[in-house]
């Protein structure tokens, strides 16, 4: 049996605030295979995003377990998570974190520099079904929102990850733009093989993962089947 690309065992959160411990995950359960997708949803404050940065190592578990693509992350070393998140990570974040110095196309190849690699024809499908491929020279900070989030998916994706995390990638989008990033990231999971895991209050956006989870009272609570995993031809077959 294939090893999960995502494991959490009976993995805690807690945040001391003064004198008050605030539970926020506890006893999670969770596991996320190559290629599928997962929505994760519940109510603001209800821990979906430290889920997120816990998976992507920002936010150390109180307790229990990590495991990634096969290794146990409480045993890794700072180089370790450098690694991975250089290699086989790809985050979406909810404020975008662009890096501002640098122009669209700088910020997009920024994960292709760190492995060694070049700008090539997935960064050139990326930015034309996101439609920011006319922006590639202007400096991020003269874009919009919903031009900044777009750049920041580009980027989350041009080294093709084994493992995205998305933190609201629709949240600053209209309605065609952000169906159209949804498109992508479903198709990713079924053509180029990358797990995802969506946090979202949309249950439009939802619809187009195959999984639903929802973080209610610290706890994790059972699947609900969205949709069956699309087998749909893509215009352009990642790599």
């Amino acid at each position: 049996m294939e090893r999960p690309l995502v494991a959490l065992k009976r993995a805690s959160k807690s945040f001391v605030d003064g004198k008050e411990n605030h539970q926020v995950l506890e006893g999670v359960d969770f596991a996320l295979e190559t290629g599928s997708s997962v929505a994760l949803t519940g109510a603001s404050g209800s821990g979906k995003s430290t889920l997120l940065n816990m998976i992507a190592g920002f936010e150390p578990l109180s307790s229990g377990e990590l495991w990634l693509d096969g290794d146990n992350t409480n045993l890794w070393k700072d180089s370790h998570w450098s690694l991975f998140r250089h290699q086989k990570l790809g985050v979406i974040f909810q404020q975008f974190n662009l890096l501002t110095p640098l122009n669209v196309k700088q910020n997009i190849a920024f994960p292709l520099h760190l492995n060694q690699q070049q700008w090539n024809d997935w960064c050139d499908y990326l930015v034309e079904t996101l439609g920011i491929s006319q922006l590639l020279e202007r400096h991020v900070s003269a874009l919009s929102g919903g031009q900044q989030q777009r750049v920041a998916i580009a980027r989350a994706l041009a080294h093709q990850p084994k493992l995205l995390l998305a933190d609201e990638p629709t949240g600053n989008l209209d309605q065609k733009a952000g169906i159209e990033v949804m498109k992508l990231l479903s198709e990713i999971t079924t053509q180029g093989n990358t797990a995802v895991l969506l946090v979202t209050h949309s249950n439009d956006c939802a619809e187009f993962m195959q999984t639903r989870l929802r973080l209610e009272n610290s706890e994790l609570h059972k699947a609900q089947r969205v949709r069956p995993q699309s087998q749909s031809d893509l215009s352009y077959e990642a790599r």
